[in-house]
C-alpha cells in the first residue's frame, strides 16, 4: 500500500509472481521477471510524462499474441466440451472408451501447451517494448493485460496437470482400483480452469481496449 492508503499494483504483482514462482516452467519466471521490471520503469515515468507513443514491435506482438491466446481459448473449450463426453462414457460403465478419449484429450493439451510457449514469445517481445510507451497510464493498462496473460498460461499448467490426473484415474478404474468419485471431481476442476482461461483472456482485451483508448487521445 502506497503512502496515499492505495494499494501498490506492482507490488501485489512482485507478491504473486514470487508466490506462484516455484510452480511456473522457466519460461513463464523470466516474463514475470520482466514485468516487475518494466513496472518499475512506470514509477519512475510518472515525473517524466510525455504523449503517448506505441512502438511497433509492441504492435505486432500485440496482435499475434491475441490471435494466439483466442487459440488456446478455443481449444479448451473444446476439450471442455470432450470432457462432458468422458463423464458420459464413465458414468454409463464405458471406461475402456473414456480412456481412449482422454488420451486424445492428452494429445490436445498438448498442442494448447504449445500456443502457450508461443504466447509466452509474444508476451516477452511486449514486454521488452513496453519501456517506449511514454504515457503512464497506457502502460498500466498494457502491464494489466500482460500479466492476465500470464495467469492465463499459469491456470492452463493446472488444467494440464489435472487431465494428466484424469487419465492417470481411468487408468486405475479400467484396472479395478476402487476410486472415490475422483474422476467427476477432476472434470470440475479442469472445466474451472478453462472457465478461468476464459476470463482472463476476456480481461487481457479489456485493459487493452483502455490502452487503446489512451494512446488515441
Amino acid at each position: 500500500m502506497n503512502s496515499n492508503g492505495q494499494v501498490d499494483y506492482y507490488s501485489v504483482l512482485l507478491y504473486d509472481a514470487g508466490t506462484n514462482m516455484s510452480h511456473l516452467p522457466r519460461w513463464s519466471k523470466v516474463l514475470i521477471a520482466l514485468v516487475v521490471v518494466v513496472g518499475g520503469g512506470y514509477a519512475v515515468s510518472r515525473f517524466n510524462f510525455s504523449s503517448a507513443t506505441v512502438p511497433t514491435d509492441f504492435s505486432d506482438a500485440r496482435f499475434q499474441g491475441a490471435l494466439i491466446a483466442q487459440d488456446i481459448v478455443n481449444l479448451s473449450n473444446q476439450v471442455s466440451d470432450d470432457l462432458s463426453k468422458v463423464q458420459s462414457l464413465d458414468s454409463n460403465q464405458k471406461t475402456s472408451e473414456a480412456l481412449t478419449l482422454t488420451v486424445d484429450l492428452l494429445k490436445k493439451s498438448a498442442d494448447v501447451r504449445s500456443r502457450a510457449v508461443d504466447l509466452s514469445q509474444q508476451l516477452e517481445k511486449m514486454t521488452s517494448a513496453l519501456s517506449d510507451v511514454r504515457s503512464q497510464d497506457a502502460r498500466a493498462a498494457a502491464l494489466e493485460s500482460i500479466a492476465d496473460r500470464l495467469a492465463l498460461i499459469n491456470r492452463l499448467i493446472n488444467y494440464s496437470d489435472y487431465l494428466a490426473q484424469l487419465l492417470n484415474n481411468l487408468r486405475q478404474k479400467f484396472a479395478g482400483v476402487k476410486q472415490d468419485n475422483q474422476i467427476n471431481s477432476l472434470v470440475s476442476q479442469i472445466n474451472a480452469e478453462v472457465t478461468a482461461i476464459n476470463n482472463f483472456n476476456r480481461q487481457a482485451g479489456q485493459a487493452m481496449d483502455r490502452f487503446d483508448s489512451i494512446v488515441r487521445k
